[in-house]
């Protein structure tokens, strides 16, 4: 089984070696397997992350059918011909850097090989309806005894506890339930005005990368205690924690605050203008930037009345500024401001279609764009990781994986089952 962190040799000197002082070359979690019996994207998400951090991410799938996400399409990724290849764009997001492996968990014998899985691995992922694998023998407190060691991270909607446990969860009720929507989207008063869910499945996100530094802490534990632990995550706890400001502004006044549209609750001016081609961004921070923009903008004495000289007095008189400022922006087009202000250090940006995105110099600097082979596609474009480490970087490895891809390399590397075992439980249907 991986331990939790690589021996370090001594010379006959009993002090560590010239070259086992030197770091190691090598994924920071590549002494970590990782069992993936989740689907969809929050545990997903989560375990790519483990991934590109070199984690062995075994993906235990549905034989013949697979992760849902599969098939979510459109869109679908073309082949080298140009056709469509069935390989949905949302599988793709979430699922590099793993192995799939076909396992029909409810006979007996797939338990059995989860089982031996289990033994051979460090963290256990799953998001069935809790309690939902303990009918199969898969749950925490059964698999403890297979593996004390093991990190058994649970992501469900709701949580074990609680009057909602058995509920099953989806991002966007817990966008609404949480709050989220509540804060998103423009006034009633406005035309357009109502609550709005964000453009991507944030609370799954947010509920990836929580879980992956929960599962990372129960490792860091590990190494001190012997013992591994079960992670509760649910995405209506993820969402009200990532209130953040708007969460405190409540328990701080007992007002729920409202939807703004663009603009921020405490900072003005700080949101989206009209130019003569488009729109533009403004964050201004502080009355320093506000004054330079001002003088830019041809207006210095907006800076100097007593209305909007600070923050505290712009958002008092919000209603007041915003018609002000909303006329002046439209005096010149999206890059000609961003040029002017960017030399003033004043915030400031445009507003991009995905596109313009991957086009930006920034974002091509940074590679946030990678191609992988890819055995049905040809090659497969993916978003990077935004994680950099300078001497374990992430490594791309793996592309998202075809159905079952891997399921006779993992029985037999990591269990190892002979081929002809391996062709029997395929033709009972077990993988």
């Amino acid at each position: 089984m991986p331990t939790d962190a690589a021996q370090i040799p001594a010379n006959d000197g009993g002090t560590p070696s010239a070259s086992a002082i030197a770091p190691p070359r090598q994924g920071a979690l590549s002494h970590i397997r990782v069992l993936d019996l989740s689907r969809v994207l929050a545990g997903p998400w989560a375990t790519q992350i483990l991934g590109d951090l070199g984690a062995d991410v075994i993906k235990i799938e549905r034989p013949e059918a697979g992760d849902d996400t599969r098939g979510w399409g459109p869109p679908w990724m073309p082949d080298a011909a140009g056709q469509d290849s069935r390989v949905a764009a949302y599988y793709l997001c979430a699922n590099r850097n793993k192995r799939s492996v076909t396992v029909d968990i409810a006979s007996a014998e797939g338990q059995a090989l989860i089982r031996q899985l289990v033994a051979q691995s460090d963290v256990l992922v799953e998001n069935f309806k809790a309690g939902g694998l303990a009918r199969y023998g898969l749950d925490y407190a059964t698999l403890k005894d297979v593996n004390p060691r093991l990190v058994y991270c649970s992501i469900t909607g709701f949580g074990q506890t609680g009057p909602y446990a058995a509920r099953a969860g989806y991002d966007f009720l817990v966008q609404g339930l949480g709050g989220l929507m509540s804060v998103t989207g423009r006034p009633d008063t406005e035309a357009g005005g109502g609550p709005m869910k964000v453009g991507v499945a944030l609370t799954d996100i947010l509920t990836g990368l929580y879980a992956a530094n929960a599962i990372q802490a129960a490792l860091a534990a590990r190494a001190h205690t012997g013992r591994g632990q079960h992670v509760d995550m649910a995405l209506l706890d993820v969402q009200v924690a990532c209130l953040a400001n708007q969460a405190m502004n409540y328990l701080a006044t007992g007002h729920s605050p409202g939807r703004l549209g663009n603009a921020h609750p405490s900072i003005v001016p700080y949101q989206d203008f009209p130019t003569a081609d488009g729109y533009m961004i403004l964050a201004i921070g502080n009355d320093g930037q506000f004054a330079r923009f001002c003088e830019e903008a041809g207006r210095p004495d907006l800076a100097q009345d007593a209305r909007f000289a600070t923050n505290r007095a712009r958002v008092e008189h919000r209603g007041e500024l915003i018609p002000i400022l909303r006329h002046l922006t439209t005096a010149r087009t999206t890059a000609q401001w961003i040029a002017a202000l960017e030399s003033r250090a004043v915030p400031c940006g445009p507003i991009n279609a995905i596109e313009q995105v991957f086009q930006d110099p920034q974002v091509r600097a940074r590679g946030l764009r990678i191609d992988m082979a890819h055995a049905q596609t040809g090659t497969v474009p993916l978003v990077a990781s935004p994680i950099r480490l300078s001497d374990t970087p992430v490594d791309y490895r793996l592309p998202p994986p075809p159905l079952g891809a891997h399921t006779a390399d993992v029985l037999s590397d990591v269990l190892g089952m002979a081929p002809d075992a391996i062709d029997a439980l395929r033709a009972r249907g077990v993988i």
